[in-house]
């Protein structure tokens, strides 16, 4: 074999193992240049768009049936000792409870006479501070109406107006105007369902 053979075949080696380590260091620089564009892709952050979502949620309201027959058999018990009272007078006065015809008409005419202890027990029950005083009296109704709708204010209005009628239907019953002491406390009733209302949009207004 000719040295040139030789040398020529060696050339080309050469040449071969140079284009080799060329493509060798580009697959290299291009694996690199990859995991670099991955790097660069996976660290950009996308903020995630936020979706506000309102929900109304309407309270619902629910009687409060403790309370409402805590004060049915509070008005129950303290009814029978007005009657029990009632009955003390018409006896006292000669006649028999049985027999009345119309006992609102008796008391409103005032036509009748009461023992001492009669007339402190009732003295006492009408005081400021007592059971059948104005503001206990008021306040028993409040609560009630209260009671029967759960606290919705949106009823507020139909509970005056029931109030009103059962006034009404408490003066016909008596005959005539009632005492002084039940327009203080019908007074007393309708500002308390003002003073609901009031204080209804009061939190509405600390809400918005």
């Amino acid at each position: 074999m000719s040295v040139n053979g030789i040398t020529g075949a060696s050339d080309a080696y050469s040449t071969y193992s140079a284009a080799s380590k060329t493509a060798q260091t580009k697959a290299s620089e291009k694996a690199v240049s990859d995991k670099t564009s991955e790097k660069d892709t996976a660290a950009v952050y996308e903020p995630s768009k936020k979706t506000t979502t309102t929900t109304t949620t309407k309270k619902t309201y629910k009687p409060d049936t403790a309370t409402i027959a805590r004060l049915k058999a509070d008005a129950e018990q303290r009814t029978s000792q007005l009657q029990s009272l009632v009955e003390k007078i018409l006896i006292g006065q000669g006649k028999v409870y049985n027999n009345a015809n119309d006992i609102w008409s008796v008391l409103s005419s005032g036509n009748f006479t009461v023992d001492a202890a009669t007339k402190a027990q009732a003295q006492a029950d009408i005081a400021d501070d007592g059971y059948w005083g104005v503001s206990q009296t008021s306040q028993r109704i409040l609560d009630f109406a209260t009671a029967l709708t759960g606290g919705d204010p949106d009823k507020i209005d139909a509970m005056q107006a029931a109030f009103k009628k059962g006034y009404e239907k408490a003066q016909k019953t008596w005959g005539g105007q009632l005492p002084d002491i039940c327009q203080k406390t019908y007074d007393a009733v309708l500002k308390g369902f003002d003073d609901m209302r009031k204080q209804n949009a009061d939190t509405t207004s600390e809400v918005q």
